[in-house]
């Protein structure tokens, strides 16, 4: 199974109360757009009939905090609809099945540079590149829901953009507003995962270097990987060699017992690899890896300054793809307010 390697622009969004406002080329872009996530999961979903594991993102809290950080600008039940860590758009991928898919936490990318390691540098190199790929997968479809916020002269669409019923993260047509947030909820999770999953921004502990303490690469900045805006203005999968290309030869992410990007699932206990559990994630503050050399911090902030820098990118695609009559600007104003029609006149 190769799920999340479609070229398209998209899939289907979070459902509720749809509306007979949206323009015609956003209904034919949805329309057109098939769910293929949810084609994707389902197709595996009898494989993942197994007692839930163990947490392998960072925590609901954390992933709220980071949003929350990042999205400070937005109004209160808007923020709550979509940095809610347990229920909001960001914390959707850590719902069954979306939670046994590796790819949209970082995970399986583990490689060490030592004789004999199970999994190639290019083994690791195919599950970055399935992480990424489902992010630009995401910003291409929340770019053409985007279009359903507002009508073809700028105004907003009522309907299109009503929060007074919670959004359902199911991939079905409806609501505007919460097509756009599950896809970017679904598109950014991995990206705050990669630095808690990863040894991007980590020093690795004192003693030997190994399977059981990779090396850190000590990284203060975010990563180049995750130029998401870019990758997605670039024909199909294009942009695959330039990340490739950027992949650092001692990245490396932790082994977990999900699904990778090409169906297959590792053993619970990761034998012989660098495993997530106990050794690389910093999902909460209180593991080991996370007191290192206060790692859990380096990941947090860079998570955070991360979605900033995505949030801004969305921006500024958004005005580029609808300037007539300031349709993008309304359209991030929609996003942000709880009440647009009144505050985005």
């Amino acid at each position: 199974m190769h799920a999340l390697h479609e070229h398209g622009n998209g899939h289907g969004h979070g459902n509720g109360h749809g509306n007979g406002h949206e323009s015609s080329r956003g209904s034919r872009t949805r329309r057109a757009a098939l769910p293929a996530v949810a084609a994707a999961v389902a197709a595996v979903s009898l494989a993942l009939l197994l007692p839930a594991p163990p947490a392998h993102a960072f925590l609901p809290e954390n992933h709220t905090a980071i949003t929350r950080q990042a999205l400070a600008s937005w109004e209160g039940a808007s923020l709550g609809q979509f940095a809610d860590g347990r229920d909001g758009a960001i914390g959707a991928n850590d719902k069954r099945p979306y939670f046994d898919l590796g790819f949209l936490h970082c995970d399986n990318a583990d490689f060490l540079d030592t004789p004999g390691y199970p999994r190639s540098r290019e083994q690791a190199n195919d599950e970055i590149i399935a992480c990424v790929r489902s992010s630009v997968v995401r910003f291409r479809s929340a770019v053409a829901a985007a279009d359903g916020l507002v009508d073809a002269d700028g105004k907003v669409i009522p309907g299109a953009n009503d929060l007074s019923e919670p959004c359902a993260w199911d991939e079905d047509p409806g609501r505007a507003k919460c097509a756009v947030y599950e896809q970017l909820g679904r598109g950014w999770h991995q990206i705050e995962d990669f630095y808690s999953h990863s040894n991007w921004s980590d020093r690795a502990d004192s003693g030997p270097v190994g399977i059981d303490n990779p090396p850190g690469l000590a990284r203060t900045t975010v990563t180049d990987l995750f130029r998401i805006r870019t990758w997605a203005g670039l024909k199909g999968d294009d942009w695959i060699p330039t990340v490739r290309a950027l992949v650092p030869r001692d990245l490396t992410t932790g082994c977990y017992p999900d699904l990778d990007s090409t169906g297959s699932q590792a053993p619970r206990s990761c034998p012989g690899r660098v495993r997530h559990d106990g050794v690389l994630a910093k999902d909460g503050e209180n593991v080991a890896r996370a007191r290192v050399d206060d790692n859990f911090r380096h990941a947090f902030d860079l998570a955070v300054a991360d979605i900033t820098r995505q949030w801004d990118d969305f921006r500024a695609e958004l005005r580029a793809t609808y300037p007539d009559h300031r349709r993008g600007e309304q359209m991030i104003c929609a996003l942000t307010h709880d009440d647009p029609v009144h505050a985005c006149p």
